[in-house]
C-alpha cells in the first residue's frame, strides 16, 4: 500500500495537534497509551510516538478514540491553524 504524505511530508494530518493536546493535559505518551487503550482502541507508547512525529497513519476511526479522550471533536485534531 502506497503512503501518501501530507503536505508537510507527515503520513498524518493529526499528530501535532495530538501531541499538543497530550503535553496541555500534563501526560506522557505511555499514559496518554493507556488512556486510548482504556477506550477501547490498542496503542502503545511507540505508536503515540509514531502518530506524533508523523511517521504513522492515523486512520479515520482513530481520530474517534483521540477526540474521546481529549474530549474535543475530529475537527479540532485535524484543524492545522490551531
Amino acid at each position: 500500500m502506497k503512503i501518501y504524505r501530507y503536505m508537510d511530508g507527515n503520513a498524518n494530518a493529526s499528530g501535532r495537534k495530538i501531541k499538543e493536546l497530550r503535553e496541555a493535559a500534563g501526560l506522557s505518551q505511555e499514559q496518554l497509551a493507556a488512556k486510548v487503550q482504556l477506550v477501547g482502541l490498542n496503542l502503545n507508547q511507540k505508536a503515540i510516538s509514531r502518530i506524533e512525529t508523523g511517521d504513522r497513519v492515523v486512520p479515520d476511526f482513530e481520530l474517534l478514540f483521540f477526540s474521546e479522550v481529549f474530549d474535543v471533536s475530529v475537527e479540532t485534531l485535524l484543524d492545522k491553524d490551531t
